[in-house]
């Protein structure tokens, strides 16, 4: 007798406003409550680390996971030598093969933190369709995929017509308008050689997935399904995971815990609780809860819940500690009460700068520590009360650093705004 499944995963989806399109909602979900599947998701290697626009196919593999099923990331080392067209104006820049492994390699570790790779049978799997396609022959593959695909069918997709209107000198190359093939190819072989019967994407990707289920149903006369998780945007309609100057990386070396768990902090009123449904595992009822809760401190709001939750699960526990001490040191203590170990704390751990020790103009310092592009900026900045010496403001452009601003001899705490710091080093 088969045991069923006493959670409904597409529900639970659903409620927590991940779930955006779903094939056969019906036949899904007969199947998923009745029987452990093989699921996979697919990331193109298009940088060396993935960022947290990343994290909600992940967190749904995860549930996918604690469920039974087994899930199976596909890293793309063969697709991102192509680059995927979806909704993108022009062609992304090529990477070599070698500069696509070592990716392949670092991006292997980030999943690893946050899927389970040693739990029996439905342990986690990572998989690189370079592996199949680089012997792939290409006569193989006109005949047995190429056939299938209809030239006026694929112009009509979403993808490839926005393309086409948004550039119109270029257009789409013939190897990015190919990329549907290679990727309705991974789920088609995924499948034969996985039992993979569900692609996971983002909402973008829904017409790749379709053409992967149509393949399927063509050359193995088999039924499989696709879902696509809701596209995580700010109030102001751009995608989330991207900030006006930086790119909110899951690899430390390219934005710090420290740098994270601010980003999660300073989440707006408006978007909190979308986003604790949405990232943490945490009961709906808590979270209903918590609207409900006026809290005017900043360590008892929600802010702070969701900063303690995304830092640890993708940082760990070791780094959540240190940048809620780092954000204690900034943010709440007195600039006179800390000590030596409190600034070699921050000069590990945030913006710095390591300049001789010797007379140094703001305006010099503030292009240094990359507040500035400018010694026009840097006097604009100065004249409109921005920026910060040890938490003192200064208004004089002509500002030159004295002993009195170095702290122990050699620290210098510089700010701009309310939350730009820079930790100045003085050799």
């Amino acid at each position: 007798m088969i045991k069923k499944n006493k959670t409904n995963i597409l529900k639970k989806l659903k409620d927590r406003n991940i779930l955006y399109q779903i094939t056969n909602q019906n036949k899904l979900f007969t199947i998923l409550s009745q029987q452990n599947i093989n699921l996979y998701c697919g990331f193109d290697l298009t940088a060396d680390s993935l960022h947290i626009g990343h994290l909600i196919q992940l967190f749904t593999l995860k549930y996918f996971q604690e469920l039974g099923h087994k899930p199976i990331i596909l890293l793309g080392g063969a697709t991102s030598l192509i680059g995927d067209p979806s909704f993108k104006l022009k062609e992304r820049k090529m990477n070599s093969i070698d500069i696509i492994n070592i990716w392949f390699h670092k991006i292997s570790i980030q999943i690893k933190k946050i899927l389970d790779f040693n739990c029996g049978k439905n342990s986690a799997i990572i998989v690189n369709n370079y592996n199949w396609f680089y012997k792939t022959n290409i006569l193989f593959f006109l005949e047995k995929i190429g056939k299938y695909f209809y030239i006026n069918h694929m112009m009509n997709k979403d993808s490839i017509k926005n393309r086409m209107i948004n550039n119109e000198i270029n257009g789409i190359s013939f190897a990015e308008f190919s990329y549907t093939l290679l990727q309705s190819y991974d789920f088609a072989y995924l499948n034969k050689n996985f039992d993979v019967i569900l692609q996971l994407g983002g909402s973008d990707q829904w017409g790749n997935i379709t053409s992967g289920i149509d393949l399927i149903k063509k050359m193995y006369k088999k039924k499989v399904f696709g879902i696509t998780t809701n596209l995580i945007v700010k109030n102001d309609g751009t995608k989330f995971g991207k900030t006006e100057k930086k790119t909110i990386w899951l690899d430390k070396n390219k934005t710090s815990p420290y740098e994270f768990f601010q980003f999660w902090l300073n989440i707006p009123d408006s978007l909190i609780f979308k986003f604790l449904y949405m990232f943490t595992n945490l009961e709906l009822e808590i979270i209903n809860d918590f609207k409900k809760k006026k809290n005017d401190i900043k360590k008892n709001s929600p802010q702070y819940l969701l900063a303690e939750y995304m830092t640890k699960i993708v940082h760990g526990e070791h780094n959540l500690v240190l940048s809620k001490k780092i954000t204690n040191i900034l943010f709440y203590k007195n600039i006179k009460n800390l000590s030596q170990n409190d600034f070699s704390i921050l000069l590990n751990s945030i913006n710095n700068i390591v300049i001789n020790n010797k007379e140094f103009s703001l305006q010099k310092i503030l292009i240094l520590s990359k507040f500035a592009s400018s010694h026009t900026q840097a006097s604009k900045l100065i004249k409109s009360n921005s920026i910060y010496i040890n938490n003192e403001q200064i208004s004089k452009t002509s500002f030159i650093f004295t002993k009195y601003h170095k702290k122990f001899k050699h620290f210098t705490l510089l700010r701009k705004g309310k939350k730009n710091f820079c930790l100045i080093y003085w050799k």
